[in-house]
């Protein structure tokens, strides 16, 4: 398989049959408590996003510089700590220029310093993409990004729908509330189940 189209596959499973919320469980809390509407979560996914890009890019020297000091053993505890510093400047940022946005998400802004998702993407790409120094590995951990940004981003947006029909459905009373939102994402996550042989088949 040539070099772009190891990428695009990359791409295409972590959105679709490797989503991290929906395949992988990282990210639930955010993924149930800001998907009530559309424009937060997008809001959030970008923010999401943009975290697990720069995540990513500046872990890797320093992934590179623990292990040169024979200090890996240090990865999760410093991962952490970028992550918290990176979450700052965009909060920082959302604050002065999308004041309504920052508002809206509230607790949850902060909450993507410990939010596992974006820790579990840096992680992941150390395990299975390697931060060798090899920029082809750099290549691939950052679409592999990407694709978890993006695949984090779909199912927001796609749980904001199921939960905007929810609002206007007759529920029974015991049902209401958690109940319903935990049934209606499961559901939403057996329904990418149905790409795992399409991804399959597209790169065969």
């Amino acid at each position: 398989m040539s070099y772009s189209k190891e990428l695009l596959s990359i791409f295409v499973t972590y959105i679709l049959t490797q989503n991290f919320i929906l395949s992988k469980f990282l990210g639930i809390c955010p993924f149930l408590g800001v998907s009530k509407k559309l424009n937060t979560a997008v809001g959030m996914s970008a923010a999401v996003i943009f975290v697990m890009m720069i995540s990513t890019a500046v872990t890797y020297p320093i992934f590179n510089l623990l292990t040169a000091m024979g200090l890996e053993y240090l990865e999760t505890i410093v991962f952490i700590l970028v992550i918290a510093a990176l979450v700052q400047l965009v909060e920082i940022a959302m604050k002065k220029y999308i004041p309504s946005l920052y508002n809206a998400l509230g607790i949850y802004l902060p909450l993507i310093t410990t939010n596992c998702a974006v820790l579990g993407v840096v992680l992941l790409n150390i395990d299975t993409n390697g931060y060798s120094g090899d920029l082809a590995n750099f290549g691939r951990a950052m679409v592999c990004s990407l694709g978890a940004g993006l695949g984090f981003m779909l199912a927001m947006v796609m749980f904001a729908g199921v939960r905007s029909r929810l609002e206007g459905a007759d529920i029974p009373k015991f049902l209401k509330g958690l109940p319903i939102t935990l049934i209606a994402a499961s559901l939403t996550s057996l329904s990418f189940l149905g790409f795992a042989g399409l991804v399959e088949n597209m790169f065969a």
